[in-house]
């Protein structure tokens, strides 16, 4: 009925959403694949610290021809973060949503959180999403909100700590340094915990998943099932690029991806259009411009 809201299938029953949530998967080109091919994402490289150590992840070198997550050719400012958004809005009006993904962990940075403010006083109208390890999401769910953030991306590579143990080399937590099990269990708890708050304020949860052949390719269906009881939104697994200690292993194929894809759809709705987006992205997914966008604004500074 046109009086009604539109609903959306959350832990098995019907959930009303108005037409503003709707928006933002309608308008967000991670959470809807028609949507990528007519709108465009703005990423903000403001928060280069990180909070825990994966054992596939390193920051330590750049390529303006690389696409893969946790890099970017310089990490911004907030005030150079709003400066940005204004310029791309203003030529590229297809970008809609305002996302930080890094290149560390967007809750381990207080410029996250100015940036957001900056840039949402600015551009209400905008979608704001951050892209989170999910450690300090319970304690930031509350300013996320505030800033209308309605999209968040938790990387979530295990549901059993002592798998996640093989993935994690260390969890900073509270002023400690945490290893092992214990680090894992700690990063589980909190990622479970910031799931269920996030659902609960009807924030749309993307969970992303590293499919890592020999450590939890076994398991991934397990969390497919998990997060999809708890109400996340989509589900985007991500072959393993072989790097830093994981450097060994061989990434699945790309029919391997789809089988595993395949396997967990029963439980939870499937990204399959996921473009690995660097930290600094600007565009439509596998059309980025943020070369053209970064040297504009350097020649406009010359003027």
């Amino acid at each position: 009925m046109a009086d009604e809201y539109r609903t959306a299938t959350v832990q098995g029953r019907e959930v009303p959403y108005d037409p503003e949530q709707l928006r933002k998967i309608s308008e967000h080109p991670c959470y809807s694949d028609k949507a990528c091919h007519a709108f465009g994402r703005c990423h903000l490289p403001v928060a280069p610290d990180c909070n825990i150590q994966c054992n596939y992840c390193i920051r330590d070198f750049d390529c303006v021809n690389e696409s893969r997550p946790g890099v970017t050719s310089k990490v911004l400012t907030p005030e150079e973060g709003l400066d940005l958004v204004r310029n791309v809005v203003r030529d590229y009006p297809y970008v809609k949503v305002i996302g930080i993904a890094g290149p560390g962990e967007p809750l381990a940075n207080p410029e996250t959180f100015e940036a957001l403010r900056l840039v949402h006083e600015e551009f209400p109208h905008l979608i704001m999403c951050i892209s989170t390890n999910g450690l300090m999401l319970p304690e930031y769910i509350e300013e996320l909100a505030k800033y209308d953030v309605g999209n968040i991306t938790i990387t979530l590579n295990a549901v059993d700590p002592a798998i996640g143990e093989k993935i994690y080399a260390w969890v900073d937590y509270k002023g400690k340094r945490y290893h092992g099990r214990e680090a894992a269990e700690i990063l589980l708890s909190q990622q479970l915990k910031g799931i269920e708050m996030a659902v609960a304020k009807k924030i749309f949860v993307k969970i992303n998943t590293v499919y890592i052949p020999g450590i939890n390719d076994e398991h991934i269906p397990e969390i497919a099932k998990k997060v999809g009881e708890m109400g996340a939104f989509t589900f985007n697994v991500i072959p393993v690029i072989p790097q830093y200690k994981f450097a060994h292993i061989t990434p699945p194929t790309p029919k391997e991806k789809r089988e595993m894809q395949d396997q967990c759809a029963p439980y939870i709705k499937q990204m399959r259009h996921c473009a690995r987006c660097r930290a600094d992205a600007i565009g439509k997914l596998g059309q980025d411009v943020q070369s053209c966008v970064y040297q504009q604004m350097k020649d406009e500074k010359k003027e």
